[in-house]
């Protein structure tokens, strides 16, 4: 299973236990690229995807409700494949 796998998995398996770091990785090996943000706040986006992610460090972990947004694009433009 590669880093991306798991990474997939934990999420799908407990959104709320992210860290910060990990669905920012998670976004880059999606193929997102950073485009910037404010204080806690970073931005990322995708040719080819209508949505815009943004993510924020709560404390060192991402919001659930973000976690959850990503793995909705993953799954809406099956990039995970």
């Amino acid at each position: 299973m590669t880093r991306r796998q798991k990474l997939i998995e934990k999420a799908m398996n407990n959104p709320a236990g992210i860290r910060f770091k990990e669905l920012c990785l998670l976004a880059e090996h999606m193929g997102f690229r950073k485009r910037g943000g404010q204080g806690s706040h970073v931005v990322y986006e995708k040719d080819g995807v209508e949505e815009i992610l943004t993510f924020q460090d709560r404390k060192g972990m991402a919001k659930p409700y973000q976690v959850k947004q990503m793995l909705t694009v993953i799954e809406k433009y099956r990039l995970g494949e």
